[in-house]
């Protein structure tokens, strides 16, 4: 447990600005806050690994901590009154999903912030730099450039003649613009013709399919992060409709129906977020914690989305999968 710090000590830090870790009350068991905007999910298995993740670090739930969960449930409008909640509750650690941790961050709490977030956290302003954040937030990102690429090319050896491709994303997203540079790298080196559609909101994805059509795009690579993950079985549902195949960077993508992800273990990643807790908890300060990248991978194929799209995925491209759905 962390020790509980003078109170002259924490408004010193505070003063130099370097998001300082409040002191803990100092009582067993401590209180984690698991904050997500996405529709609440008691059997969600990201944090089923969070939970996973502390239980491997020797921490049993309700004798050495509490974890108090906070779900948004999609409605970006009562966000802010969820965190007041949150903070209200008065939790020692705050473990955020997703795009949520903006909310937490324009709170101005001195909590210590454990992220697991799509996007550059520098870019987006969350942390310092990666090596050293600097502030009160830390954890990891699930953004990885040098994935890209590899993303496309399961595309391409999974659609055989792929040649025209659209790539579909959330403009606003931190990184994004690396994301596409590195698409286009890709697309250049497999001979692909890519077509950028970026889009935001119910209406702009409405637009940006239709385009996919206009164009003549064969298949579709959406640039993950929580907004698009949610419009998951939409992607899925055109896919089946018009016969155009989406590749996306996250394994939930390919199991709500469409035809394969590559891209970071998410669960892996909640899992390992709980090493961030277990460090806060025994007195280490998110300011001096690096942010993490991914390290596991996993390619997942959804062969029943195949069938129904009439596509034959070659049984190279099989091969080299680590999960086919059936």
């Amino acid at each position: 447990m962390v020790r509980r710090r003078a109170l002259s000590a924490w408004a010193a830090c505070l003063s130099l600005g370097i998001g300082a870790v409040p002191p803990l009350r100092g009582a067993s068991p401590a209180r984690i806050a698991w904050i997500s905007g996405a529709r609440g999910d008691p059997q969600s298995p990201f944090l089923g690994a969070f939970r996973l993740g502390l239980a491997e670090l020797g921490r049993v739930e309700e004798r050495d901590f509490r974890l108090e969960v906070y779900w948004g449930d999609d409605a970006a409008g009562r966000l802010d009154g969820l965190v007041a909640k949150m903070l209200g509750d008065r939790p020692d650690v705050i473990v955020t999903q997703g795009p949520i941790v903006f909310n937490v961050q324009r709170s101005g709490t001195p909590l210590p912030v454990l992220f697991a977030y799509s996007g550059d956290p520098v870019e987006a302003r969350l942390v310092e730099s990666l090596a050293r954040p600097g502030r009160n937030l830390s954890g990891l990102s699930m953004m990885a450039l040098e994935l890209v690429g590899k993303r496309l090319e399961a595309l391409a050896d999974a659609v055989p003649g792929l040649r025209r491709v659209a790539l579909v994303s959330n403009p606003g997203h931190a990184g994004e613009r690396g994301e596409l540079a590195a698409s286009q790298a890709a697309a250049s080196r497999l001979g692909l013709d890519i077509r950028y559609l970026p889009f935001q909101g119910d209406a702009g994805m409405d637009g940006a399919l239709a385009d996919v059509l206009r164009s003549g795009c064969q298949a579709i690579v959406v640039f993950p992060d929580a907004g698009m993950m949610r419009r998951s079985e939409r992607f899925a549902e055109f896919g089946r409709q018009n016969r155009v195949p989406a590749a996306s960077g996250w394994a939930e993508f390919a199991r709500r129906g469409n035809l394969l992800s590559y891209g970071p273990n998410v669960r892996q990643v909640n899992r390992r977020l709980a090493s961030y807790v277990d460090r806060v908890l025994k007195g280490a300060a998110p300011a001096e914690l690096p942010v993490e990248l991914p390290t596991v991978i996993e390619h997942v194929i959804n062969l029943r989305s195949a069938r129904a799209m009439g596509l034959g995925v070659p049984g190279a491209a099989l091969l080299r999968a680590d999960e086919l759905i059936e």
